[in-house]
């Protein structure tokens, strides 16, 4: 839950929002950032010391309503460890306040993997709640 209305959260996703989300590894350069309406793209560099990798995601999605809105993400350019990925970002108006809920969907190509990759996307998400809160303190 932020601070927010549903309005100024639409507003606030912007590229500073996007590289303030970003764990501290692997490093995040941002490569291209069009922005969150359908048919963007958003490409970064991920550095993970000794080898990097390219994230290219496009925005496939969007809908903005008096009560929600969301945008929908799909990989097209993934790291190694990644088949397959789709996002969705969703905020629901909660009174004056809004809900952000990230739903994922992705494949590393084996159950084992996908489970494995589990907890870090998990902490990973869990890591931007604070930083969701702090940025849309108004």
């Amino acid at each position: 839950m932020v601070n927010a209305d549903l309005t100024s959260v639409k507003k606030g996703f912007n590229q500073d929002l996007f590289l303030a989300l970003n764990p501290p590894f692997p490093k995040v350069k941002v490569l291209q950032f069009d922005g969150c309406r359908k048919g963007d793209t958003v490409s970064l560099k991920l550095d993970f010391l000794v080898f990097s990798q390219v994230w290219a995601s496009h925005i496939i999605e969007e809908e903005f309503t008096d009560q929600s809105w969301y945008f929908v993400d799909r990989g097209v350019t993934l790291p190694f460890f990644l088949k397959s990925w789709k996002h969705k970002h969703l905020v629901k108006k909660k009174g004056i306040q809004s809900l952000v809920i990230d739903n994922i969907n992705y494949t590393t190509g084996t159950v084992l993997t996908d489970l494995l990759m589990l907890p870090v996307l998990y902490l990973q998400f869990l890591y931007r709640k604070p930083i969701y809160r702090k940025h849309f303190r108004f």
